[in-house]
């Protein structure tokens, strides 16, 4: 183990002034302490945020408000959550054990690291850990590997499963830093890779994200999650479908999708959406919107399954969310 630093913040602005000086933030650490065991990541210093009061979950007209520092467990747990945005619940079950899940905050779930293993093996080249050494899961084993939004540069997956439900829902985050507080969408929080994979997100030097803002709707309790995996226990993403519903009179009159588990970010398909816009809710619509997910993808020599099972899976979470009373 290499040398670092740790010191515990007293106050967010205090978090913050370190931050901006080269610290790193850490919370849950779920992520973080496994990626320096295996010295992907060598921070020198790292400040200990959880003493600042950024946890909590509250109800501010139809809007929820997650605090950064909440839990995965609690938020899961929280009853106006499973009441009024089921979609975020079913994500945090699916994206972790109980035990991570006791564990990691909603804040630092945004910001985790890829899962592609050559990350974490130093002695292949990986643009996301070693800008300019190359990407070795292109020509490696990459079954696991993003179909949408990939590079020359970089074509692993985004790993979080509670991102492609707060995508789906048009939420939005507060963060704060040395040049004060914005507010943007969950979206535009993860970058495209590009020709810069190793710039993972949108938040400025030394920004802390402070709460996560979900806005209520018609769709929100019409919504299901559904994921398909490897194996039933813990596990990442292959395909990972959001999907929510308002149908009135029988009609659909707004979808919201997004997927995990086949983009290097949480992937919204406003294609598929609009495509629903006042159709019935039933087979036939759902499965001509799904088509439109990989129209023009080209996949890798591993996981051309991906193309299949994407549409597959966005049908099966809108029919799951069509049968929601």
């Amino acid at each position: 183990m290499f040398p670092f630093t740790l010191e515990k913040a007293g106050s967010t602005e205090a978090a913050i002034a370190a931050a901006a000086t080269g610290a790193r933030y850490i919370a849950g650490g779920t992520t973080l302490v496994d990626l320096m065991r295996d010295e992907a990541e060598r921070p020198e210093r790292l400040v200990d945020i959880n003493r600042l009061p950024l946890g909590g979950i509250r109800l501010e007209g139809e809007d929820l408000v997650i605090g950064a520092l909440a839990r995965m467990a609690e938020v899961a747990a929280d009853s106006d959550v499973q009441r009024l945005q089921p979609l975020i619940a079913e994500s945090l079950i699916e994206g972790a054990s109980p035990q991570l899940r006791n564990m990691a905050s909603m804040g630092g779930n945004m910001l985790q690291r890829v899962r592609c293993p050559y990350f974490r093996m130093l002695d292949v080249g990986c643009n996301k850990r070693t800008p300019g050494s190359g990407c070795a899961a292109i020509d490696g084993l990459n079954a696991g590997h993003a179909i949408l939004g990939t590079s020359d540069h970089c074509v692993a997956t985004h790993p979080s499963d509670v991102a492609v439900a707060l995508v789906a829902l048009d939420a939005a985050m507060r963060v704060q830093g040395p040049q004060g507080e914005r507010s943007f969408p969950v979206e535009e929080l993860f970058r495209l890779p590009g020709d810069t994979p190793h710039l993972e997100h949108t938040l400025l030097p030394g920004e802390l994200i402070v709460e996560i803002r979900v806005p209520g709707g018609p769709y929100a309790r019409r919504a299901r999650y559904l994921k398909v995996r490897d194996r039933a226990s813990y596990e990442f993403a292959l395909v990972s479908a959001a999907a929510a519903l308002a149908i009135e009179d029988g009609v659909i009159r707004e979808a919201r999708i997004a997927a995990g588990g086949v983009g290097t970010r949480p992937w919204r398909l406003r294609a598929c959406e609009a495509a629903l816009a006042g159709r019935k809710p039933d087979r036939q619509a759902f499965e001509e919107a799904a088509q439109l997910a990989t129209e023009g993808v080209r996949p890798l020599h591993h996981n051309a399954f991906k193309v299949a099972l994407l549409p597959r899976t966005i049908v099966r979470a809108l029919q799951m969310a069509g049968e929601v009373a």
